[in-house]
């Protein structure tokens, strides 16, 4: 079905901004998203026009949320002051991401395996993950695994896991699985704690940190106010803001913020 959504929507930068790892693009301008056991294709027809290969009903109930899309980005990028040139140029520059609202079991694995892994790296050890454990959804393109679910993972060894390309993660990863089998970590639940709350009880996951636990809070729960920061963007707030956190100032819209930077920083390293 064909789409008109006027606000920012870039689905190349989303897929290249650090957020989701199972973003895949495929001929002729057509990407791939997967959140749950939903399985989205939708490609770019023109500025403001797209073309979406699911049903009414998925697009509103699932893949709308998932694009955050009753959220203008283009009047929050316009909130940035003019004293604030490099998140304005970072902003320019990002202009089409958005928070992509994803599973919040797959997203606090993902990120648990992210740790000290080039994006590339992370990807592969997802997919292998998937490609081991997870249900098979065949569409008109492609076989395509699903996220492996708790209860999925429950049966994997050590050495298993291992073999996924987790390295030292993987005691981290069945610290989750035992976790969420045993019902102290229902990660539906933690939708209802506070920011606060959300991020203490994310840490008491084995190697879940503070990056970790803000990453998932952003991109899982929509936690907008919570600004994830890693390498990158410690460099961007000792180089260009002196070693003051400029997120804060941003309020609700700091974690958007912070994708605009970190998007901005992976594309501009030589300047890091």
């Amino acid at each position: 079905m064909e789409l008109e959504i006027t606000d920012d929507l870039d689905l190349g930068k989303i897929a290249d901004s650090g957020q989701c790892f199972r973003i895949r693009r495929l001929e002729d301008g057509l990407f791939r998203f997967v959140t749950g056991d939903k399985v989205l294709y939708i490609r770019s027809l023109s500025p403001g026009r797209f073309e979406a290969e699911c049903s009414p009903g998925d697009w509103d109930g699932v893949w709308a949320p998932y694009f955050d899309l009753k959220r203008s980005y283009s009047a929050i990028r316009g909130t940035i002051p003019a004293k604030d040139a490099y998140m304005r140029r970072a902003a320019g520059a990002g202009s089409g991401i958005r928070i992509l609202h994803q599973s919040p079991w797959e997203t606090l694995v993902s990120f648990i395996i992210s740790q000290r892994k080039s994006i590339p790296a992370i990807q592969s050890a997802v997919e292998l993950l998937c490609e081991r454990y997870g249900d098979a959804v065949t569409t008109p393109y492609e076989t395509v695994r699903l996220f492996p679910l708790p209860a999925q993972l429950s049966s994997a060894d050590t050495e298993a896991l291992a073999g996924c390309k987790l390295g030292y993660r993987t005691s981290y990863v069945l610290d989750a699985v035992a976790r969420a089998g045993s019902g102290a970590l229902d990660m539906d639940g933690l939708g209802s704690c506070g920011d606060a709350e959300l991020i203490e009880r994310l840490k008491e996951v084995r190697g879940v940190g503070n990056k970790v636990a803000n990453c998932v809070a952003l991109f899982a729960y929509g936690r907008t106010a919570l600004a994830p920061v890693d390498t990158w963007i410690s460099k961007v707030i000792e180089r260009e803001y002196g070693g003051t956190d400029p997120f804060p100032a941003y309020g609700a819209a700091a974690g958007i913020m912070q994708q605009y930077v970190f998007y901005y920083a992976l594309n501009h390293k030589s300047e890091y």
